[in-house]
């Protein structure tokens, strides 16, 4: 995929970000496949001028919106970047439990919405998995940290608990959402937890 170009200015950067933040909301309610760029125009007030100077095509404003999604996910659980015992990792369930316990929770995980539409597209499966993968970086590093500290066994696999930590957190956002319904995700997550400590020496 071509790059996307940069924002130079200050007032270019804000217009970048209105076309996402329009494209995400919109993407997060009806889809990639419902969402056009002429809806995204309207909502955004800009101009297709605009558009085209950031994103050439379809595929490189769903890659926008994907960094986008990450980054509010991760927003909302800032835990997850010290993770250095395994109290953080308390905390950090905690963090995402409270997202949902907000007004009009249990909520769709945005990433999961995407890989749902998009999970045979050769073009943007990539992204979302990359995206998790980032997702997934944190919870290895703080993983290593306790390896490293001793409070994890030595032959563990950070990449691989990271891997089946956000397997729960993703089976559990879904039920929780679909059943309206936070115990999915609570019990989904006190089962992550469980098994990441079962990884104790």
């Amino acid at each position: 995929m071509e790059a996307q170009a940069a924002a130079t200015t200050a007032r270019g950067k804000r217009t970048r970000d209105t076309i996402v933040d329009a494209a995400a909301g919109l993407m997060y309610v009806n889809g990639v496949s419902g969402t056009s760029l002429d809806k995204v125009l309207a909502a955004s007030g800009a101009g297709k001028s605009q558009m085209y100077h950031y994103f050439k095509n379809k595929d490189q404003l769903v890659g926008a919106v994907i960094d986008r999604y990450l980054e509010q996910i991760l927003a909302n659980q800032p835990a997850i970047f010290e993770l250095t015992s395994w109290a953080d990792l308390e905390t950090w369930t905690e963090q995402l439990l409270d997202v949902q316990r907000r007004a009009g929770g249990p909520i769709a995980c945005p990433l999961g919405n995407l890989a749902g539409e998009v999970g045979d597209n050769p073009k943007l499966a990539p992204l979302v998995d990359q995206a998790y993968r980032k997702w997934e970086s944190h919870l290895e590093r703080g993983l290593v940290t306790l390896r490293d500290r001793g409070e994890l066994a030595p032959g563990a696999d950070p990449a691989r608990l990271a891997q089946a930590a956000m397997t729960s957190v993703q089976g559990g956002l879904l039920l929780a959402h679909i059943r309206h319904d936070i115990t999915a995700l609570e019990d989904a997550l006190q089962i992550a937890l469980g098994y990441l400590r079962s990884f104790k020496p």
